[in-house]
Order: C-alpha cells, then structure tokens, then sequence
C-alpha cells in the first residue's frame, strides 16, 4: 500500500527587538554573554513582578502577519500556557490562544512540482523560555539553566497541513526564512535558534480521506535536520501501520548523530496547558490607524525583488538566488547598477 505524508509546520521566530517581550532587559547572544546576566525580576518569574507589553514587538509580528496576508485581529488576548520545566522560571508562559495577533493567512512558494499555497491558521506572540545545557561528568549529570533568553520575544506561525512532501516542506520553510529575513523581523539564525521549526506529521493511505495519527517533532534547527526527521518518521509510521500496529500520538525529538527519532511524551492537548487569559496583561488593541502606518512602512517583498531583477536588470535567476541570500548584498548590487555598471557585471 502507498501512504500519502500529511504534514503542518509551526515556526518560533525570535523577533529582532532591543529588549525582552514584558520587560526592560536587553535581547542579548547568549554565546557572547554571561549565563543570566540579562535579567530581571519579571522574566525571572519573582512573585509581584508585572509584566508590560513590548509594542516593538507587537510592530514586528504585524508586519510578518501582512506579508503573509494574514487578518489581523482589532483585539488579540494575552494567555498562561502553564507547564513545568526548569528553565520556564514562572511555571507558565505567557502566549496567545483563542484570540491570537492575526489569522487565515498564505504563503506562496514554487516547488519543484510548480506554484503551490500554503494556508497560515494563525500567527501569535509569546515568550521564549531559558536555555538549558546538559552536562554529564564522571561523578553523574546535572543540568545548567541560562535565563537570558527566557521572555526574549517569540512569533509562532501556524500552517494548516497542507504539505505533502519532503520537498514542499522544504520550500515552505526556505521561502518563509526569506520573507523574515527581507522584513528584518528575524535574523534567519537556524545555528543560534534564532528560527526553530517544529512538525506535525502523520501518513495516511492514498485515495483515504481520513487523516493519520500525528507525531509532532520539536525543536528542528536546521533544514537537514527537518528532512532528516521528517523522513525518518515517515517511514517510522508506515512501518508500525503495515506490522498491525497503531501509531501513537506523542511528541519526538530527533536524534541527529544516531538519525532517528524518539519519544519524549504524549502529546498534549490544549486542556493539558490549562489556558486562561492573562490576569496581569490587558487585551492587545490594533487600531486601524497603527495598522495603516505599519502596512505603509512594508519593504519590498522577495517575490517582487525576484520579478524586479528578472523583468527590469535581465538577470538569471542563479544570479537572482544568491544575492536574495543577503540582503547587504542585494542593495550593494543595486547601489552599483545605479552608479552606471550593467546588472549582469555588477551581479557578477
């Protein structure tokens, strides 16, 4: 029997602000700076500490909410997702749930197959929790917790599961980089973790309509690891559905140097986070005005820049590649064309 992959992505986007999601402390690199130097008592999670709304960041997400032709909501709703693990200082994180910053967007992207669509459920901020690091020593293990980057602001954007295909995945999460990138939202650091993807995936029998059991795969921080995932837990189902078994609904992580995934526990469902709005946050008010400026202030998107130096400079599209690589170099290239060099030169 043929199985068809069904697959969603979210994407957690560290947002290039100066400072934290609901606090003063800077956004710092965390491989440059001291373990907890950059914190305070709200994103330490101290009783009494309130936290505030960062509009940067709020700017930010609707920025990446229209170039993904989301809707944005006049009125998005602040909620405690509330689980336990030690570099979460508060025992919750503050994120959006029922009432997110935007909904029912697309995303354009060509596949080896041609053009295909993407639909976007929703687009919401949050909070990103510390960092843990493990160690293991002679006399046993133990766990470090930096809380530098707990409260650094989070954009998580939502497919439906609408990808089929290692190779729409692929393309998915390429185009989505880029538009992040072009917006200056996100740095595209996937080393870092500046650009973490996480997937749903299940199989399901061609010419059957009723979807498979879900995995959801966390924490993907490069390309090779999604696809290395992704395939491996595609043939993971189907093997466990052809030996008469049932695939479980939990979440995995993946194994790069042994190339496998594993189980890390079941998979929650929204009442297992016990979601409720935020007491200590009011309600996120976009009025029509704010938006207007926002959406007026758009830089070219990557799509036009494309149609631009093939319709208006003649390049390749293998010139065209690269330079949309890098954006310094994208406007070198067209400081050097305008100072009288021909595209393709300049481009070279």
């Amino acid at each position: 029997m043929q199985y068809i992959p069904v697959i969603g992505l979210e994407v957690h986007a560290e947002l290039k602000t100066r400072t934290k999601m609901f606090c003063a402390c800077s956004v710092v690199d965390s491989s440059l700076s001291q373990p907890n130097s950059a914190v305070c008592p709200v994103c330490m999670g101290l009783p009494g500490a309130l936290p505030v709304t960062n509009k940067q960041a709020v700017e930010l997400g609707l920025r990446a909410a229209l170039a993904l032709d989301c809707s944005p909501l006049h009125t998005s709703i602040f909620a405690r997702k509330n689980y336990f693990y030690p570099n979460l200082p508060k025992g919750y994180q503050i994120s959006q749930y029922e009432t997110p910053l935007a909904v029912n967007g697309r995303l354009e992207m060509d596949t080896p197959q041609g053009k295909k669509v993407v639909r976007i459920r929703r687009v919401h901020l949050e909070e990103d929790t510390g960092k843990l690091t493990h160690i293991s020593a002679d006399g046993g293990s133990y766990s470090l917790v930096d809380l530098n980057r707990a409260g650094v602001p989070l954009l998580e954007i939502v497919t439906e599961p609408d990808m089929h295909s290692l190779e729409e995945v692929r393309a998915y999460a390429i185009t989505l980089r880029e538009i992040l990138r072009h917006l200056d939202v996100n740095s595209g650091d996937m080393e870092k973790g500046a650009l973490r993807f996480e997937a749903n995936i299940s199989v399901m029998p061609v010419n059957s309509r009723d979807l498979g059991v879900r995995t959801e795969i966390k924490n993907l921080n490069s390309f090779r690891a999604m696809e290395g995932a992704l395939l491996y837990e595609i043939q993971r189902q189907i093997s466990v559905i052809e030996n008469g078994g049932q695939v479980q609904q939990e979440t995995v992580g993946w194994n790069e140097k042994e190339g496998i995934t594993f189980p890390q526990r079941g998979k929650e469902e929204a009442h297992d986070y016990r979601y409720f709005p935020e007491p200590d946050l009011p309600p996120l008010v976009v009025d029509s005005q704010w938006l207007e400026s926002i959406r007026r202030e758009m830089p070219e998107m990557p799509r036009q820049k494309r149609k631009r130096y093939s319709d208006d400079f003649h390049l390749p599209e293998k010139y065209t590649s690269i330079l949309m690589q890098d954006l310094g170099m994208a406007f070198y290239f067209e400081a050097v064309v305008l100072h009288g060099e021909t595209p393709l030169e300049a481009a070279k």
